[in-house]
């Protein structure tokens, strides 16, 4: 028989999932034109501006790194809820403050200020966590990420024609989309996480990085699928790094053909995280799928690295969506090594990887393409290195399946 519970269950996941939609949909719309202010701030200087772009990346993940475990812990102890409505207002406001920015420094503190408070995708996955079996989590992992490529599907797009027009109005759009988001979850989103099921005082020691690591490191094959995760996490910054002045300096895209790139990224995504997670993770499992998934991706950046026209690049997009089956494979695997009552730890944990990551990636990746630049040599440098981090990924990863049987 169906448990009574079970349809409050689908309702709350379908709240959740507008919610990821609608912040990934803010997030999405200054996609295009972030790199494209910093440009316009510089005077035009397209390797300068890909630095200071790759410091804006570290300066947003040193934030998230700092913040995540904090947030993690806070939602353990006082729910989901609070923790996702405060992070939605927050951003809201910051996004006003990067729309009147008059200059490059008050554009960084409005980078730094959404770095602390962008914290809802990993209090989302602990909500999952929260409310779905563990042999089912994989595929509702899968489903949020159909909800981040609806947000990129529309963000971009949108972004980019208001861009044409003036490359602060999306900013503007974002704030709406960011506060209608907080405004929504107020009056519509439950609670998931049962006063009885909480920690009875907030666990400090998660709270801060150190303590949320070491917290990875305590199962061996834990340490080992948190090792794969970040290698994938950092091969992913070489998207949000370089997409748009890759894509710009290489084949000549404005504003709005980078918009309706990312756009038809993003519905290749959706398709994948909607349409494949689920059956792919029933029919051939975890480990397998992570596996398709990893050489996909890893076979889409060197389409990336070598295409000679934008077409070309463009025949890449669908590995690279491909590869979105793996974040879900190993959120479900990483969620089977945790507890009910540390979902919330492990996912502030997990977000400090990608605190690390983004630290360290948005660095690493321009500096590689700003090189490439100055001496005029193999701009896709930077996502042919990307393949090779999936590889090594991947490598981890089945290491640590077999590790523990998973």
């Amino acid at each position: 028989m169906t448990s009574p519970r079970a349809p409050r269950r689908e309702a709350a996941f379908i709240f959740i999932l507008i919610t990821v939609a609608l912040d990934m949909l803010a997030l999405g719309v200054i996609i295009p034109v972030l790199p494209k202010l910093i440009v316009q701030f510089e005077g035009g200087d397209l390797g300068s501006a890909a630095r200071i772009v790759g410091l804006f990346g570290f300066a947003w993940a040193a934030m998230q790194f700092f913040f995540q475990p904090v947030l993690g812990a806070l939602s353990d102890h006082f729910g989901r809820r609070p923790v996702v409505l405060a992070s939605n207002l927050g951003l809201g406001l910051d996004y006003i403050f990067m729309a009147l920015a008059p200059s490059l420094p008050f554009l960084f503190i409005g980078r730094l200020i959404s770095g602390a408070t962008a914290a809802s995708v990993s209090t989302a996955n602990a909500y999952i966590a929260d409310i779905t079996p563990p042999e089912k989590r994989a595929g509702r992992f899968g489903l949020i990420g159909a909800a981040f490529g609806l947000g990129f599907i529309l963000g971009p797009a949108i972004g980019g024609a208001l861009g044409e027009y003036d490359l602060r109005f999306p900013f503007w759009a974002a704030a709406v989309f960011s506060l209608a988001n907080a405004l929504y979850g107020y009056f519509i989103l439950p609670e998931s996480l049962a006063p009885e099921k909480r920690t009875a005082g907030i666990v400090w020691r998660s709270a801060n990085v150190a303590g949320s690591l070491d917290f990875l490191r305590r199962d061996p094959a834990l340490t080992l699928l948190s090792g794969a995760l970040f290698l994938s996490y950092l091969a992913h910054e070489s998207l949000p790094a370089l997409f748009v002045l890759y894509t710009q300096q290489r084949y000549h895209w404005d504003v709005a053909d980078t918009g309706w790139a990312l756009a038809i990224i993003g519905v290749s995504q959706t398709i994948v995280s909607g349409g494949l997670v689920r059956p792919a993770v029933a029919r051939l499992g975890e480990k397998v799928t992570l596996t398709i998934a990893l050489v996909s991706g890893a076979l889409g950046f060197l389409a990336f690295a070598f295409a000679p026209t934008g077409l070309a690049f463009m025949a890449g997009a669908p590995l690279v969506a491909l590869w979105g089956m793996a974040n879900p494979s190993f959120q479900g695997l990483a969620t089977r090594l945790a507890g009910s009552t540390e979902q919330g730890r492990l996912q502030g944990a997990l977000g400090s990887l990608r605190g690390v990551s983004g630290m360290t990636g948005p660095l690493i990746f321009s500096q590689i393409f700003a090189f490439s630049l100055s001496i005029d040599l193999f701009t896709g440098a930077s996502y042919f290195i990307a393949a090779a981090l999936l590889a090594a990924s991947l490598a981890l990863g089945l290491k640590a399946a077999k590790q523990k049987s998973l």
